[in-house]
């Protein structure tokens, strides 16, 4: 498809564009430095779980590579790289002082993105948590241990961060990692998982006291992943499942960090978020701290019937999804990802109008820390990586979400500050190995060589195209602090 004439992307002053990764993904280097196992490395040792029986040792080996990938970044020309922190990299044991071939890693990442000028985005934990914790999040004490992970990253990196996010989507480790069994550590409790929600947004605002007592320079953040909700029909049946999909994918994890407290829930369905109807005030208040930014990851919407399913899901399969009582259902007449995932770029307009309008001014300003597609991707003859779906899907949803939030546009009262693309690299996409493609750079999961695709050059060109028009860089600060 054809983005280079009339129809141009066109990117407003101030909107960062970045790229993310995340390090288990990535990194590789799983016993480097002193690094030992975290969850992911014990639950794909397990058989079955990982697709393609593939493993976390090497991935794209970007702890390695580091200084290839952000000279990458600087010739796409991102203002921002989002990556995370290996815990157990960092500490070892799960515990104690931080590790010193730890700290030199991201210490030379860091300086290498600033003398890139690329402004880092760092998360505390991406779905990576010490083997050691063996209550996982369903152990209160596991938040207490990541506030003092903040505290001793904050003490370290705090003078060389753009943004600090506590954690990445606390709600797919909580459906997918201990309600449903597909992911790290593969737990099957499915509403019994329900008290892993306070304990992550208990670890957050414990992270953001941290940070801010360490007296970083950055922002303060977290993501949530954002899906909206349609009933698969009007019957009540379908609309009170579409509302408890609601409340468990989204709700439950903004409400306390945003409003203070969690979601009023149907009569109907009370019995099921027993463990979160009365927890502390103290640690409601905890997890309430203000914050400096919010960040969205959005994929797709959610389409909900009643009814039990036949165990699966987008994700993979799940015995404990054959026990739910709803099953999610195809949206029909869609273009799909490799994932099977809907491209659906009108619904993030949808989902930033619901956030604008459910949190009003409680919402700081918010970044799309992920958004992106999977697709096959395969170099031609000529060794060149066509990608023209993903060329499509990023115009869409950039241009769908500067369309929602601009004046006159149903987010407009949202401060949308940028857009940070999944991902940077092809890697190793959790319980789907390397079965599935994400990155604007394509790579050789045996020669691990890295070939920008098409999609690269796309953005590379958008980029190019802004800092010609303004005959500056972005202004891409935004550190003030509430």
């Amino acid at each position: 498809m054809d983005h280079d004439s009339t129809d141009q992307l066109i990117l407003p002053d101030g909107f960062l564009v970045g790229t993310a990764t995340a390090a288990a993904q990535v990194e590789g280097g799983v016993a480097a430095g002193g690094r030992t196992p975290s969850v992911w490395e014990a639950f794909s040792a397990e058989p079955g779980r990982i697709l393609d029986d593939s493993d976390t040792s090497v991935t794209t080996d970007h702890y390695h590579r580091y200084r290839e990938d952000v000279a990458l970044m600087s010739d796409l020309g991102v203002d921002a790289y989002r990556f995370s922190l290996s815990w157990t990299r960092l500490q070892p044991h799960g515990s104690g002082a931080l590790d010193a071939a730890g700290v030199d890693f991201y210490d030379r990442l860091l300086d290498e993105l600033l003398a890139a000028g690329i402004a880092p985005f760092v998360t505390l934990t991406h779905w990576d948590l010490p083997v050691e914790y063996t209550g996982g999040w369903l152990d209160r004490d596991t938040a207490a241990r990541f506030g003092e992970l903040a505290a001793l990253a904050g003490d370290r990196f705090g003078d060389r961060v753009h943004t600090w996010i506590t954690l990445n989507e606390p709600a797919t480790v909580t459906l997918n990692g201990y309600a449903l069994g597909l992911h790290a550590p593969g737990q099957s409790l499915l509403f019994d998982a329900l008290p892993t929600v306070h304990h992550q947004l208990l670890a957050h605002g414990l992270g953001v006291q941290a940070l801010r007592a360490a007296g970083v320079r950055g922002q303060i953040g977290i993501t949530n992943v954002h899906s909206p909700v349609l009933p698969a029909s009007g019957s009540p049946d379908d609309q009170l499942m579409a509302v408890l999909f609601d409340l468990v994918h989204n709700r439950v994890f903004a409400d306390p960090v945003l409003l203070g407290h969690y979601p009023q829930v149907p009569a109907e369905l009370a019995d099921l978020f027993g463990s979160l109807a009365e927890v502390p005030a103290a640690d409601l208040a905890t997890i309430a701290q203000p914050l400096d930014c919010y960040g969205l990851n959005y994929y797709m919407p959610s389409r909900v019937a009643a009814g039990a399913g036949d165990g699966s899901s987008p994700d993979g399969s799940s015995a404990a999804m054959a026990a739910a009582p709803f099953r999610l259902l195809d949206l029909d007449g869609y273009q799909r990802t490799g994932f099977g995932w809907p491209v659906a770029p009108e619904f993030l307009s949808v989902t930033l109008t619901e956030m604008a309008h459910r949190y009003g001014v409680q919402l700081p300003p918010v970044y799309i820390t992920e958004g992106g597609a999977s697709f096959p991707d395969v170099p031609g003859p000529d060794g060149t990586v066509a990608d023209d779906q993903r060329i499509d899907y990023l115009h869409r949803h950039i241009a769908a979400a500067l369309a929602a939030t601009c004046p006159g546009g149903p987010a407009e009262e949202l401060d949308l500050r940028g857009y940070f693309v999944w991902s940077l690299l092809d890697n190793w996409e959790w319980a789907a190995g390397f079965s599935q493609r994400f990155g604007l750079v394509h790579v050789d999961f045996d020669t691990l060589v890295r070939t920008p695709k098409a999609s690269f050059r796309w953005l590379q060109d958008v980029l190019a195209r802004r800092r010609q028009a303004l005959g500056r860089p972005p202004v891409a600060a935004h550190r003030g602090q509430r």
